[in-house]
């Protein structure tokens, strides 16, 4: 037996994972509420008692670790164009498992500078200008953010011109200079400012969230959690050398905080009758809905569903559900376990945090007129054909009523205009091994990818 252990730090619960490499099994799982408010390794080991009960006495040979506790990587970015370099920061800031404060575009304020200074962001990232355009703005920017009296970590990462004198004027800060998000107009080159946001994390972020205290018993790796099911995602539809993966997908983990989307996807216009407009939307992509959890942001999914939404589907007056709101925002340890009016309002919140959360990730449609008679604009994702939806979290493992909340997912007539898959098979990461599986690719990839297939096709299909 060759046992590795993978923990994942989530904002309500530690998730732990058991698993042997030689058998490419699974030998067990456990969670504990994650005592963030304390020491965030309480947790951790009551988690390890529960799982030593399923596996028995074990010696790790490895263990890796992501987190999303104490917030997780918040980030916040400013650029100049909002639907250009602005953008596509975002989409870096996103895919590297970073949770958004604030996206700012053009020359930054006085205000701005206040705003940031209250967010208080783990990193923040610079860019502005293609490679030869327009320089004044990020320069003015990175004088702005030299004000701040709090010297975060900076990432420039805009026109490569003025990233010098970017870095000159931001003297004091640790700064980064990472090769432009958008060299030429509407090419999208994430990928260093990823790797460079993913460094930092590692070596300064894990710091502040109280995690250094468990090096001991990590091997190596900590990432970001939604980097890590965004790598398991990845991994799951395209595959590796030696395992075929299972093709394009759409994945969804609806948290206590936020709720995460990914589509593993080129979401390409369908017919020539369709144009695209925009920046070119990555493969694989993540959105995350800051204001949309089960717990910390309930009050999010309410304002966004609306009140009259989510008495129809939970039954419930309106004034009980604002009573319950505010009781499990602020006890969010609080579970359902039988209580018939909170099963209830968890699904009314599962399925709009689902059904909010997609249609703000796929694209949309609209219906012109030209010279050469009806065609459409696209922008974002067309995820119609994706026929594979992965559901994680813990209000869509733990219910009865999983197939009517997945069914948000979909397409519906009540709004035609959202690119949303039209028909899928739906599977349930009821283990929660989904974040797991992303560490232990880091190293085993064929190993991660047999895992998940076997786990999504033996206890996943939806009953």
């Amino acid at each position: 037996m060759n046992p590795v252990l993978l923990i994942d730090f989530g904002s309500t619960y530690t998730k732990l994972t058991a698993v042997d490499i030689d058998r490419e099994s699974i030998l067990g799982t456990s969670q504990a509420y994650s005592t963030v408010q304390t020491d965030i390794n309480d947790g951790l080991q009551e988690g390890l008692k529960l799982l030593e009960e399923q596996t028995g006495p074990t010696v790790y040979n490895e263990t890796y670790a992501c987190s999303s506790a104490a917030g997780g990587l918040r980030m916040i970015t400013s650029g100049l164009v909002p639907d250009l370099t602005s953008k596509a920061a975002k989409m870096a800031s996103l895919g590297a498992g970073a949770k958004m404060l604030n996206v700012y575009s053009f020359e930054l304020t006085e205000e701005d500078i206040e705003e940031i200074r209250n967010a208080d962001p783990d990193i923040i990232l610079l860019v502005g200008g293609t490679d030869g355009g327009n320089q004044e703005c990020i320069i003015h920017n990175s004088k702005m953010l030299a004000a701040l009296p709090k010297k975060y970590p900076i990432i420039i990462a805009g026109n490569r011109t003025a990233a010098k004198q970017c870095a000159e004027h931001l003297e004091g800060f640790e700064t980064f200079v990472s090769e432009n998000v958008m060299p030429a107009l509407g090419t999208l080159n994430v990928k260093p400012a990823q790797d460079r946001i993913r460094d930092l994390f590692l070596r300064r972020i894990v710091q502040a969230k109280g995690l250094s205290r468990t090096a001991e018993l990590l091997t190596g790796i900590i990432m970001p959690t939604p980097a890590a099911v965004l790598q398991a995602m990845e991994l799951l539809a395209r595959g590796c050398e030696g395992e075929e993966g299972i093709g394009e997908l759409i994945a969804v983990d609806v948290g206590g905080a936020t709720t995460d989307v990914y589509s593993i996807a080129a979401g390409l216009p369908a017919n020539d009758a369709t144009f695209y407009k925009g920046l070119p939307e990555p493969y694989a992509k993540r959105t995350v809905e800051g204001d949309i959890g089960m717990r910390y942001s309930i009050h999010g999914i309410v304002e966004a569903a609306g009140d009259m939404r989510i008495c129809q589907l939970s039954g419930l007056p309106s004034e009980r559900i604002e009573e319950l709101a505010d009781r499990l925002s602020k006890n969010p340890d609080i579970v359902s376990n039988g209580d018939e009016e909170l099963e209830a309002l968890d699904y009314a919140l599962a399925s709009m945090a689902i059904e909010t959360a997609v249609a703000r990730h796929a694209g949309t449609i609209e219906e012109t007129y030209t010279i050469m008679g009806k065609t459409y604009i696209q922008e974002g994702k067309d995820l119609r054909d994706v026929s594979r939806v992965i559901l994680t979290g813990g209000s869509l493992i733990h219910t009865k009523r999983t197939a009517e909340i997945a069914s948000h997912a979909l397409y519906s007539v009540s709004n035609p205009m959202s690119l949303r898959p039209v028909a899928a098979d739906i599977r349930i990461d009821r283990n929660y091994i989904v974040a797991a599986m992303g560490l232990l690719s880091t190293h085993y990839p064929e190993i991660a990818l047999r895992i998940m297939k076997k786990e999504l096709e033996n206890n996943g299909r939806e009953k």
